[in-house]
């Protein structure tokens, strides 16, 4: 490459996000405890939705997302005109750093926070500012003191990935509140349909004009091969998002099939209460087994080992049985895995396997 052509500042320090594995070397029909993935897939109503997208395949979609947003803000009680639809949720989080940050910003997150905060930030050429947590969960009081007037962005994941563990809804507000006047509070809430009654940050949106939150249907909803996620803020924050919104981001499959699974609650509601079940079931498991966890509010795990020579071993012992979970050194967690909660059958055999390395207790 020639010395002149050389990329904006920040992009060569971006290291590669990798993804949850998919497969094991010399085994078969590995199973997938990855990536957070809902086991039991999208609905029927919602399958249905996306074959008959089929016949519109020829015809640009939509550019306003109308039908989606309106059907969003009927299940969610939230105004249509205020809602942004993207790629997943990563595509909203890309927006608001294009919108909102460059160099010279700051760009906040939380000590374990999801890889993509930093890697939208550096593709700005803004500073991504990691701030310590207390105990793995969201420190309220560190956020605000790491505050600068360079602060544009802070965001936060609650329930937060990798960690599973969330703060509750004043600490949240008292956060909103206490940030600096440039500076915009991203809530993402990828995991939040998992918490029962859990608005997300929706009635901290309506009431403060410095607050913007993200919704995906890449978990509860099964469609995260599909990549479709939402914001909803206030309404100058939208119009300044929608300004650099490709007008084709999405397809009509997406957005058909988006449409269909939000209007399922029904099945929302079962993968809720199974995955609180199994969760339940298999934390207590590996307790027992002397492999804590934080209470978690999403759908995994974060399993703590002795070191990170432990955490190595038994992932490594997983995957020789077909067992595929995610390592975390990447999110400064070397000594954890973070465990999806599969389906019974799923969990049973993850609990077994770290009881065979474990092996007898003394």
């Amino acid at each position: 490459m020639s010395d002149e052509i050389r990329p904006q500042p920040g992009i060569l320090d971006i290291a590669l996000y990798e993804g949850g594995q998919s497969h094991v070397a010399g085994v078969a029909n590995a199973l997938k405890l990855s990536s957070n993935e809902n086991p039991f897939g999208p609905s029927d109503r919602t399958k249905e939705a996306f074959l008959r997208s089929v016949h519109q395949l020829h015809r640009y979609p939509s550019t306003d997302h109308a039908s989606l947003r309106r059907a969003i803000g009927e299940v969610h009680g939230l105004d249509p005109a205020r809602i942004i639809c993207g790629v997943g949720s990563d595509e909203i989080i890309t927006f608001l750093c294009q919108a909102y940050a460059g160099p010279g910003d700051e760009v906040m997150r939380t000590e374990h926070g999801f890889l993509m905060y930093d890697i939208s930030a550096r593709a700005v050429g803004a500073t991504p500012v990691a701030v310590p947590e207390r105990e793995r969960t969201t420190d309220v009081d560190a956020l605000l003191a790491a505050c600068t007037d360079r602060t544009k962005l802070v965001f936060l994941a609650n329930p937060n990935n990798p960690t599973g563990t969330m703060i509750g809804a004043g600490e949240v507000a008292r956060l909103a509140d206490g940030l600096p006047p440039q500076a915009i509070l991203v809530l993402d809430g990828a995991y939040a349909e998992y918490v029962p009654g859990f608005d997300s940050g929706a009635a901290l949106v309506e009431a403060r004009a410095n607050v913007v939150m993200t919704r995906t249907f890449s978990k509860i909803y099964g469609l995260g091969g599909l990549r479709i996620g939402w914001g909803y803020g206030p309404q100058a924050i939208i119009d300044v998002l929608n300004r650099i919104r490709g007008p084709f981001n999405l397809s009509t499959t997406q957005l058909e099939t988006a449409e269909a699974a939000v209007h399922d609650q029904e099945h929302v509601a079962k993968c809720r209460a199974e995955n609180a079940r199994m969760r339940r079931w298999l934390a207590e498991a590996l307790a027992e087994l002397g492999v804590p966890s934080d209470t978690s509010t999403a759908n995994f795990i974060l399993a703590r080992f002795a070191d990170t020579a432990e955490a190595e071993a038994c992932d490594e012992f997983l995957k020789a049985r077909g067992l595929i979970v995610r390592r975390v050194a990447s999110y400064g967690l070397p000594h954890c895995l973070r465990i999806t909660i599969g389906d019974e059958a799923a969990c049973r055999r993850v609990a077994h396997a770290i009881g065979q390395f474990k092996g007898p207790k003394e």
